[in-house]
């Protein structure tokens, strides 16, 4: 279990007596309630197994702190009702250790996020002679019940979205097989640049390819499944989908100046969800694609490219030619591809339209 907090920093951290102060308040102001229980009395409170809710916060990503009085009702009452949910049946422990652990990693993030982008930004001094001290506990005062509120209202939103998606596999074999086109768009020579730039230019260079990125994935029903700086995973159940977002993030950040040009590999099969991430070959294929594809261009395996030709949105060269085409598919030279073997991709490009 965790301290939540730098309040018990000790001497070797460069901590003030005033900067302790204020982390404790701040501590207290968002946990809602003061430090009360050592983990043991916790555990005990919510007549929780020890070992059961050691595992719960090692799963929500917090550290052991041995039997320092750092847990507070708030802390109980969380144990309390994930333990209930496998006392009453709904959930295995397996699963509710899952939820803990799914829970922790992306709140943690979030958290991150926004730690670095509200107390960075916006706690600057405002007047002479004003501290960041001074100015954090007011604006956190401020901003913690509305984005609570928000994170609650978006958490629902994601929630409807997901349940949707279930509820309409119970009636599709194809998604209920787990069947995903998924796709990896990777900036060209981002290493290489990122030598060249200042870290606040590097920094501005990747938030403007990921907020370009993800805005036009959702906005044409796609899902952003992980970003990781230079490189963004998106998946769709329908191909033809996948394949306008890939020829759309080319055509865009082709016109976004000083932005490196962009590469995307796709595949379409079997996928395993975990915790919002995905794996598997297919996952795997895609990601191999996009290391070898030209630089902007969209390479696509040939399950992809077969799906497109079934849904009628492209042909292959055996296939008949069918009017409304959107994209062009032409087969790439075949190549070995490491783990995967021998690999014939297609490139996909857009039918011209008639001027």
């Amino acid at each position: 279990m965790t301290d939540n907090g730098g309040a018990t920093t000790g001497s070797g951290s460069g901590a003030t007596g005033d900067e302790t102060t204020v982390a404790t308040d701040l501590e207290r102001l968002i946990l809602d309630a003061p430090r009360k229980y050592t983990p043991y009395q916790a555990a005990r409170a919510a007549e929780v197994p020890m070992d059961l809710a050691t595992r719960f916060w090692r799963a929500m990503g917090f550290p052991d702190i041995g039997q320092s009085r750092a847990l507070t009702d708030n802390d109980v009452i969380a144990l309390r009702r994930l333990a209930g949910l496998i006392e009453s049946g709904l959930l295995s422990e397996p699963m509710a250790i899952q939820v803990a652990r799914s829970t922790g990693q992306t709140t943690a993030r979030l958290a991150g996020w926004q730690m670095d982008t509200f107390l960075d930004n916006l706690t600057q001094p405002v007047e002479p002679g004003m501290s960041r001290s001074d100015v954090a506990y007011p604006l956190v005062e401020l901003l913690l019940p509305e984005l609570e509120q928000f994170l609650v209202y978006v958490w629902r939103r994601q929630l409807a979205a997901v349940t949707g998606r279930v509820v309409q596999a119970a009636e599709d074999h194809e998604v209920t097989s787990g069947r995903l086109a998924v796709a990896f768009a990777d900036l060209v020579g981002f290493t290489r640049l990122s030598r060249r730039l200042e870290e606040e230019e590097l920094g501005e260079l990747v938030e403007g390819f990921e907020n370009t990125c993800s805005d036009l994935i959702a906005g044409q029903g796609g899902r952003v499944v992980k970003t990781l700086g230079d490189e963004i995973l998106f998946v769709s159940e329908d191909p033809a989908t996948v394949a306008e977002i890939a020829l759309s993030l080319v055509e865009t950040l082709a016109k976004e100046d000083n932005m490196p040009a962009l590469r995307v590999g796709m595949a379409f099969g079997t996928v395993t969800s975990r915790m919002g991430d995905v794996f598997g070959t297919t996952v795997n294929l895609a990601s191999r694609l996009t290391s070898i594809a030209p630089k902007d261009a969209v390479l696509v395996d040939g399950e992809l490219a077969a799906a497109l030709d079934q849904h009628g949105t492209a042909s292959l060269p055996e296939s008949e030619p069918a009017p409304g085409h959107r994209f062009n598919l032409q087969p790439m030279w075949r190549r070995p591809v490491r783990g995967l073997g021998l690999v014939e991709p297609w490139l996909l490009t857009r039918v011209p339209t008639a001027d």
